[in-house]
């Protein structure tokens, strides 16, 4: 007689026969979606900072300078240092994320960590948070290393022959440098990590659930996977317009550093300014970003400059655009999460379910994108730590404007959107065709897992 046998136990026993231990597999694949995500951000942050100019920076300090864009984007703290001695004062700020380096990192480590998950359909609470927390701890190991290596120091020059001799022969030559705020970056490290495992729950059919949270898919999956749709396919158009900038434009390299660093930056700030959001900032002569001519020429008009829709058509009418583009867009996701929800389910319910979203999502958009570069230098104490010899960046998000433009626009295509889904059959809906089905007329839905 054939024995059977049930299915294997949720968790990682001792040893599987015929190979590796089940604990050792399990920390392999842990080990593995970190190290694929944050290869993919060395990677991307590499190509982008070549682009940029950084391997000409002087002392070898371009592996730095590409370990600290990755801290960055994983949502660690990167401190600038200015040490001048008595004759220049130094000073330097940078707080930005090139969102470019972290959504690569964060879509690999998601497809990486959902491989072994990808055949089951419900998983143990137990076995999925111990799952989430291997990962974890590789990825702060991991990241532990990178912030190590990024760390450098430059030599200033003032401008001046004289200051410049002066200062080192007394060993006072003015510097600015780099280095991580180790506790801070394990912290938000942490925290990136863990944001972007439960997204990947959130919004993937693959990821399997327990059976505690089996109720709360059909509410929470379906706006979650519209609002992350939406922004990958802003990011895909941006992306479409950059290569044709790429091929027609005067200057690829800086074309190419906006791909590889910043294109999400300037894809969501387009839905929100396209939905009717904002920010405020200005940019200096003495600091030059790749920035479109439209977002500089607004940046640099006023000493904090405004811009949405109104600001950006003065100088570029095709600025209209964007609320054409955000309507298509919010309205195909809005569809396609209300073909995702149970077909009982109704419109003011989508249309709350979107607004809610969709204004997180912009407040998120906003948070992420905000910038603040500045640079300085005074001689003898003389002077502000600006002026000739220094610089500033600022953009900052109009956070309540985004989440109120967020909410309204949510409402409505949440609202259109059901609409237009209520003739479309919705997955996991059977229909009753026939003898050995439901009675005419009538209808079932099940989970749809698989």
């Amino acid at each position: 007689m054939s024995q059977i046998r049930g299915p294997a136990p949720a968790g990682p026993g001792p040893v599987r026969p015929g190979g590796v231990p089940a604990a050792l597999r399990a920390w392999g694949q842990a080990l593995g979606a970190a190290a694929a995500g944050l290869l993919t951000m060395i990677v991307v942050a590499a190509l982008g900072l070549w682009a940029a100019g950084a391997t000409d920076l002087p002392g070898g300090a371009f592996p730095s300078v590409v370990a600290a864009a990755v801290v960055v984007a994983a949502g660690g703290s990167i401190g600038l240092t200015g040490d001048a001695g008595i004759i220049v004062q130094a000073d330097a700020a940078l707080d930005v994320v090139p969102l470019s380096v972290t959504l690569a990192g964060a879509l690999v480590t998601a497809a990486v960590f959902l491989l072994p998950l990808r055949h089951r359909a419900v998983a143990g609470t137990a076995e999925l948070l111990a799952r989430i927390a291997r990962t974890a701890v590789c990825w702060l190991v991991l990241l532990l290393l990178i912030a190590l290596a990024a760390r450098h120091s430059f030599r200033i020059s003032v401008g001046n022959d004289l200051a410049d001799e002066i200062g080192a022969e007394l060993g006072t030559t003015p510097t600015v440098g780099f280095r991580p705020d180790l506790g801070a970056t394990l912290g938000f490290g942490l925290l990136w990590v863990l944001a972007v495992l439960a997204l990947t729950f959130l919004v993937s059919r693959r990821a399997p659930l327990s059976s505690r949270l089996l109720h709360y898919q059909d509410s929470l999956r379906p706006p979650a996977f519209a609002m992350v749709l939406t922004l990958l396919v802003y990011v895909a158009i941006a992306l479409v317009i950059a290569i044709i900038e790429l091929i027609t434009g005067d200057h690829p390299t800086d074309t190419l550093a906006v791909i590889f660093l910043g294109l999400p930056n300037l894809a969501w700030m387009a839905l929100g300014i396209g939905t009717g959001g904002g920010w405020t900032g200005h940019v200096d002569k003495a600091i030059g970003l790749p920035l479109p001519h439209v977002l500089d020429r607004v940046l640099r008009t006023h000493e904090q400059g405004t811009l949405d829709l109104g600001s950006l058509a003065e100088q570029d009418g095709r600025v209209w655009w964007l609320p054409v583009v955000a309507a298509v867009v919010l309205l195909t996701a809005a569809f396609l999460a209300a073909v995702r929800s149970p077909a009982r389910r109704p419109a003011w319910r989508h249309a709350v379910d979107l607004a809610v979203a969709l204004a997180l999502t912009l407040f998120v958009v906003g948070m992420l994108t905000r910038v603040y570069a500045h640079y300085g230098l005074s001689l003898i104490g003389i002077g502000d730590l600006g002026g000739n010899l220094g610089g500033q960046v600022t953009l900052q998000p109009q956070l309540l404007r985004l989440v109120g433009v967020g909410a309204a626009w949510g409402l409505v295509t949440g609202f259109l959107g059901s609409l237009l889904a209520r003739g479309v059959r919705h997955r996991g809906e059977v229909r009753d065709d026939g003898p050995g089905h439901p009675p005419p007329g009538g209808r079932r839905e099940f989970d749809d897992q698989v």
